[in-house]
């Protein structure tokens, strides 16, 4: 496992990160216009990673290699890791940011609320029940799994409450372009608080 050193003008990273199952690589720049280059090897979970992208205006590049032969857990889960190593390594003390962030998504008869702090402690609670097993070759527990790794390795509170939905694939969707969001919103430097760490603390 390596990662590149970060380049202080910028809140760009890349992180490579392999293990006997899996080998993935994320560069991103929080500062980017929403572009994606996506290869997991699971179609579905490159479509919701361009929604984060998207609408959290990140530029993404994940190039992921797993044991898909064996089902899409270790892989689904590596690359939250690694995007969360990455972001971790992007915002370095997270002076200036605004660290909170919240968005309500709807898509026709779903809405999904996420909620994020940039707080130095990983902690995830997410609520909702999804009314299909699989959207595409995407297994839906592994939505869980993507964003336990993020936490645990971004640092982050996240909150995620899928509010109402009868279709598999729309409440996936608001989940996550409500996260991208959310990411938004917290990464957003804060005028008021140019280089200040938000936090009475001091640090984060």
């Amino acid at each position: 496992m390596s990662a590149a050193p970060l380049n202080t003008a910028t809140r760009r990273a890349e992180v490579q990160r392999d293990t006997k199952e899996t080998k993935v690589r994320v560069a991103l720049d929080l500062d980017g216009t929403g572009q994606s280059k996506l290869a997991t090897g699971i179609g579905f979970f490159d479509h919701m990673l361009d929604q984060v992208a998207r609408h959290g205006l990140i530029d993404l590049d994940i190039h992921a290699e797993g044991d898909l032969h064996i089902d899409g857990h270790h892989t689904v889960e590596d690359v939250g890791i690694t995007l969360g190593m990455a972001v971790a390594q992007a915002i370095g003390d997270k002076r200036g940011i605004t660290r909170y962030g919240h968005s309500y998504v709807p898509l026709d008869e779903a809405l999904s609320r996420v909620v994020v702090d940039f707080s130095g402690r990983p902690g995830l609670v997410m609520d909702c029940e999804f009314t299909a097993g699989n959207i595409g070759d995407l297994d839906t527990q592994l939505v869980f799994e993507f964003f336990q790794g993020f936490v645990n390795h971004a640092l982050v509170s996240l909150h995620i409450d899928n509010l109402k939905g009868r279709n598999a694939h729309h409440q996936a969707e608001t989940i996550f372009k409500a996260f991208g969001r959310a990411l938004r919103m917290a990464l957003t430097p804060d005028p008021r608080s140019a280089g200040v760490i938000p936090s009475t603390k001091g640090s984060l």
